[in-house]
């Protein structure tokens, strides 16, 4: 039985549709990420999950349990939230155990769960403290700790970390990550950080428009988008999209980008059988920046196909270096090694790595193969 099923679950408010048509199974145990840029409706699908909004139709069931006319506290669900929403005149050990004395909980057990929360979160020496005496990154775990102590059938976590500064984002995220590891708890997570998805969740829903345009686990989202605009979003930098004429000879099927043009790319395409109807039409290929690199590299093993291209800027990052340059007159980036810095306006050769090529309807925008 799934943790939370969605179910044709809509929102509208007065001509505005929020959210059109979702569903989804979140698993007993999942990381489950929702990601989208703002204004896409991942946070009021989450706060409809956890009953602080009303859908307009569809069900939202959690534990086998409709709960769509059940109160947030009746739900068995715990929100970690942007703003931590700690209580200021309180101490952490007070802010964790606020809820469990709303409900009654016996001193003992509230004893033993602040001291097993605190250790997991190593939060023990600040238990006497109050939030203003508390970094970022401290308030962030006693809100969790909050959430932990109540062991729900569901965590929700909106935007947890957009408050913190690069550094404390990566070390929170890490803890986050191990926290689910240590528990197997099942959460729900919304950001607008697409490198938060793919390196926390177990399934990321990409959602757009109100609508999830792809539901899958993180590897399938990033080599296999489900059409251009996951394409586009998931990935830093994004993957390359061009628009190409596909076209057949005795060797196969080939995208040519730029047809007709004197520096025109044509691209052997291997394991594209399903766009064989293609053939004559005009697709969009897409192609990782990864996939494009210095003419030197090998790509697992396979001599790769090289390109002579025209640079027009370089950003060296220290990691590696990114390389804008031109395949058939469009505009592509490369990822390429630190080492190696191609002049701005010269041709370079660049390998291309044509096996993790994704193919594009250019009308529907959906993935062809």
């Amino acid at each position: 039985m799934a943790a939370l099923s969605i179910r044709t679950l809509s929102k509208r408010y007065a001509n505005l549709e929020v959210l059109k048509g979702i569903d989804l199974d979140i698993e007993s145990g999942e990381f489950t990420v929702l990601v989208g840029p703002s204004g896409c409706g991942k946070s009021t699908l989450l706060n409809i999950v956890a009953g602080l909004d009303r859908p307009s139709a569809g069900t939202v069931e959690i534990g086998g349990r409709v709960v769509n006319d059940v109160p947030p506290k009746d739900r068995d669900i715990a929100m970690v939230f942007q703003s931590y929403a700690l209580y200021p005149s309180m101490t952490v050990r007070q802010n964790i155990t606020f809820g469990m004395e709303c409900r009654h909980v016996p001193k003992a057990e509230q004893d033993a769960a602040v001291a097993n929360v605190a250790k997991l979160l190593q939060i023990e020496p600040l238990l006497g403290r109050k939030p203003s005496q508390l970094s970022g990154g401290q308030r962030q775990r006693v809100a969790m700790g909050r959430a932990l102590v109540r062991d729900p059938l569901l965590f929700l976590f909106d935007e947890p970390l957009s408050n913190l500064d690069a550094k404390l984002r990566v070390e929170m995220r890490m803890e986050i990550k191990r926290l689910h590891q240590r528990i197997g708890a099942t959460i729900i997570y919304v950001t607008h950080d697409q490198i938060e998805a793919m390196t926390m969740a177990t399934r990321i829903a990409v959602m757009h428009r109100g609508v999830v345009q792809q539901f899958a686990d993180p590897d399938t989202v990033y080599r296999y988008p489900a059409n251009l605009f996951v394409a586009r979003f998931m990935g830093s930098p994004p993957m390359n999209t061009m628009p190409a004429r596909l076209e057949a000879d005795s060797g196969g099927l080939v995208a040519a980008i730029g047809a007709g043009r004197p520096d025109a790319v044509r691209l052997r395409l291997n394991g594209h059988d399903g766009a064989a109807s293609y053939v004559g039409r005009d697709v969009v290929v897409g192609i990782r920046p990864e996939c494009i690199a210095e003419a030197s590299r090998v790509f697992s093993g396979e001599a790769p196909v090289l390109v002579d291209a025209p640079v027009e800027m370089v950003e060296p990052t220290g990691a590696e270096t990114i390389v804008l340059l031109r395949l058939g007159g469009e505009a592509a980036l490369a990822r390429i090694t630190p080492d190696i810095r191609p002049a701005p306006g010269a041709t370079t050769s660049f390998a291309l790595d044509t096996r993790r090529i994704c193919l594009f309807d250019p009308q529907t925008e959906r993935l062809i193969a």
